[in-house]
Formats: C-alpha cells, sequence, structure tokens
C-alpha cells in the first residue's frame, strides 16, 4: 500500500503481480495467481473498458448459479472455506476442456500438465459410464423378447 494523500487519508494499493504470466505458483500445472484478475480486467475490458458494480459482481456470482460450491473444509480450527465445482459446472463443462482452455492460454498442450490431464481422463472415464449407465436397459428388460417385434410380424 502507497500513501496518496496524507491529509484526505487517501492510499492504493501497488501491485506486485507480474501480469507476464511469471506469478505461477511453484510446482508443474499449477495456474498464474492472477488468472482471476486478467478474467476481471476481460469483462471490463469486453463492456468497453468500464463494468459496472453490478456486472462485476454478476459475474462472482457463480455460487448462486450454482457454478461453485462454497463450504467449510471439514475440520477446519479455525473455520477455513473451500470452492468445489458445483453442479451447474459438471452439467456445463468437463475437466478436459477447461484445461485445454487453460493449456492454450499458456501456450501449451494439455498433456503437458500430467497430473491435470491424467484426472481430466479420468473424469472423461467416469462421465462417459455414468452415461452409458443412463442408457442401457435394465438386464430384464433387455432379455425379455419385444411383443411389439412379434406382432408387427404377425402382419406381413
Amino acid at each position: 500500500m502507497k500513501e496518496v494523500d496524507r491529509s484526505r487519508n487517501i492510499y492504493t494499493f501497488i501491485s506486485k503481480l507480474n501480469l507476464g504470466g511469471n506469478d505461477c505458483i511453484s510446482g508443474e500445472g499449477r495456474l498464474p495467481k492472477s488468472g482471476l484478475l486478467i478474467v476481471l480486467l476481460g469483462v471490463v475490458f469486453m463492456n468497453g473498458n468500464r463494468a459496472t458494480e453490478e456486472e462485476i459482481w454478476e459475474f462472482l456470482n457463480l455460487v448462486q448459479k450454482e457454478y461453485l460450491n462454497y463450504r467449510q473444509v471439514p475440520n477446519s480450527d479455525p473455520p477455513c472455506y473451500e470452492f468445489l465445482w458445483g453442479l451447474r459446472a459438471c452439467a456445463d463443462t468437463s475437466k478436459m476442456k477447461v484445461l485445454e482452455v487453460l493449456a492454450k492460454f499458456h501456450g501449451r498442450l494439455p498433456s503437458s500438465f500430467s497430473d491435470l490431464y491424467a484426472k481430466a481422463l479420468r473424469d472423461q472415464a467416469e462421465r462417459a459410464g455414468l452415461r452409458g449407465a443412463a442408457r442401457a436397459p435394465p438386464m430384464a428388460e433387455a432379455s425379455a423378447p419385444s411383443r411389439a417385434k412379434s406382432r408387427s410380424s404377425s402382419h406381413i
């Protein structure tokens, strides 16, 4: 923080973020700490270089839109909170799609984020298994002869 005007108690925050992409948390496949800032600046830029408070809160209101779940970390003392994928995020996108966008942003291939890529592949396999299970008829139904077929064949 830097003092701007002592007589009026005006201060400003001095950003130590390197928006050039070197402010990554250590470790392979980690995201820049400034990622949310970049997205928020994108909202401002896409709205004619200004955004109303309402527009910013609308964007940040991902919990009420069920894109994110917000919960207390179990057994945390003092209490701390975390965000998780919400139901709507799970329905609207996949971990692989998110990883593809992030990889493109970093000028890399999704597979170069090996741990995240493995998780995204597992997520795809789980989703495919759930979709297959939802479409497959129960065994009794699948093995029973179809009455519609037997009736239609007698009319030929």
